[in-house]
């Protein structure tokens, strides 16, 4: 008989296809309310998998009686309540590595895209418009500003690559940066004015949520872009909205959102907004490496072998 697990959201199918192989897997995600699926079809589930984005509380641990091992799909496990997993004396399990160089790839893909119009164009073209006009013109992203909001570990890899695009860098965020020589803005709304793109690359906190709202929109101006890629609370969904509509700013490029997957309907009818589906991670690379480890230590655990990527005791 297999061991069952569930897994608390979707993941890269095939790491779910190779859990299907040794594992009777339920999928509580695809439920309407999970956690009464969790509580009816779920009593001699032994291991849950969760991701990055997804929050594992008390009440999903009580749900599962038979519990022995939580395995998160990602590097960051702070919606994990880890005091509630040790009460359990369970082990949680992550799948550590680099998110920052892929990120910062998409960022400046859509850095690029929006600001030269690429997706646009793409419509454009497959319209057959082509035939009888003229497609209206970009903005060059060489020589403009862009403002990087948090100087991260993502943030310098968008430093980086946007240098390289001949892009002028600045940046924004609770202190300045002993080791970036970049123009560093401690007030948000005059680095906004300053930039030509704002580019959202700061971790989200209570601090930062909404940070991106009404008055940062309208420093940045109706020549400006904003590209996120962090995540989508920080910036003041409304509020953006508003201003795409009243011409407010140019564009905005967007891998993240408030409601994750429902995307604001004004959004999606609008030629100068590139929109993704928080794919900031999603390489063939990370996917298959994240991937490995995973099932390395659900393996492991069932086979009654050390696991290798325990989350560490703090």
């Amino acid at each position: 008989m297999k061991p069952e697990i569930v897994l608390l959201k979707a993941i890269y199918e095939p790491t779910v296809a190779a859990l299907e192989r040794d594992f009777v897997v339920h999928k509580s995600w695809t439920a309407a309310d999970p956690l009464a699926y969790l509580r009816e079809h779920c009593g001699q589930v032994r291991a849950a998998i969760s991701t990055t984005t997804t929050a594992v509380t008390r009440e999903h641990f009580a749900a599962l009686p038979k519990l022995e091992l939580l395995a998160c799909y990602g590097p960051y496990y702070t919606l994990i309540d880890l005091a509630a997993a040790r009460e359990r004396k369970l082990p949680v399990t992550y799948t550590p590595d680099s998110t920052a160089e892929p990120v910062a790839d998409l960022a400046m893909g859509m850095i690029v895209a929006v600001m030269r119009r690429i997706c646009e164009a793409d419509r454009f073209v497959r319209s057959g418009a082509w035939t009888s006009q003229v497609f209206p013109s970009g903005a060059e992203v060489r020589g403009k500003t862009c403002g990087i909001v948090g100087m991260g570990r993502i943030g310098r890899e968008i430093a980086v690559r946007a240098a390289s695009f001949g892009m002028k860098i600045c940046y924004f965020g609770p202190s300045r940066k002993d080791d970036v020589t970049y123009p560093y803005f401690d007030n948000l709304e005059a680095m906004a004015r300053k930039a030509d793109c704002l580019v959202v690359a700061c971790a989200l906190t209570p601090a930062t949520r909404h940070l991106i709202d009404t008055r940062i929109l309208a420093a940045l101006g109706a020549e400006g872009f904003l590209v996120n890629i962090s995540r989508g609370a920080i910036v003041d969904e409304p509020a953006l909205v508003n201003a795409l509509v009243n011409q407010q700013i140019a564009g905005a490029a967007l891998d993240v959102f408030a409601d994750e997957p429902r995307v604001p309907p004004e959004l999606m009818r609008m030629d100068n907004v590139v929109l993704a589906p928080h794919m900031g991670t999603s390489t063939r690379e990370v996917r298959e490496g994240r991937s490995d480890k995973l099932l390395h230590d659900v393996r492991a655990h069932f086979a009654g072998q050390p696991l290798s990527y325990a989350v560490p005791k703090t």
